[in-house]
């Protein structure tokens, strides 16, 4: 008699991002510009996330509690900017508008899932964001790109490679019709380990995000 093997830890950040089917050659030459009311409306968000991080940073370094409300803000805010990024920017995955909602939307192809932490570490928060995550950060660096003053007659930048692999994506939708499934699943990738790394240097949870590509529209 075999016995049952046990159930595989659920990650409390999920990242979804499905591929639709039916995109257009030719959709994503304008998305940038029809996203244009979500960036307004996202910049103002993010304002309010940085206020809302701050707070909870008091909040879970004297209480060891992310206040309910504001957490749900905070996902909402990660969950907008990931629909809008689907969209209009890598990995270009749909043709489907982003709603203009903070909740969860399980019809729309892109959308996160973070559970609320019912503690928090008191202690971590003091080293989450600015030391912790370094690690992340750099790998995070090599996905969007990097800008960087070396004197005033000098720089190092580099491009994003998210942004190289969506061009190489549409041109091949372009002229195939057809989006390369391999650079779909490494781009969604790579976007899941950037939003569990903002979850993480967020305050949102206090499990350490993994160094791990789980490539794929799905969470393993």
């Amino acid at each position: 008699m075999e016995l049952d093997k046990p159930a595989a830890p659920v990650n409390p950040i999920r990242v979804r991002g499905d591929l639709d089917p039916g995109l257009s050659r030719w959709l994503w030459l304008v998305k940038w510009l029809l996203a244009i009311p979500h960036y307004i409306v996202l910049f103002f968000l993010h304002i309010g996330w940085i206020v809302v991080t701050v707070i909870a940073f008091f909040a879970i370094l004297f209480t060891g509690r992310y206040p309910r409300g504001l957490f749900d803000y905070s996902v909402g805010v990660l969950r907008w900017g990931w629909r809008v990024g689907f969209y209009a920017w890598s990995p270009l995955g749909t043709d489907k508008y982003p709603p203009f909602r903070l909740g969860a939307d399980p019809d729309y192809p892109a959308d996160l899932e973070v559970d609320y932490p019912e503690r928090l570490h008191r202690g971590l928060v003091l080293v989450k964001s600015w030391l912790l995550a370094i690690p992340h950060y750099l790998v995070v660096m090599v996905f969007v790109g990097g800008y960087n003053y070396v004197s005033e007659d000098y720089a190092v930048s580099w491009p994003s490679l998210l942004a190289v692999l969506a061009l190489i994506a549409v041109v091949a939708l372009l002229f195939t019709g057809a989006y390369p499934k391999g650079l779909f699943d490494f781009s969604v990738g790579a976007n899941r380990w950037m939003l569990r790394v903002s979850a993480y240097a967020g305050l949102l949870r206090d499990e350490y995000p993994p160094f791990r590509l789980d490539q794929g529209p799905r969470e393993p």
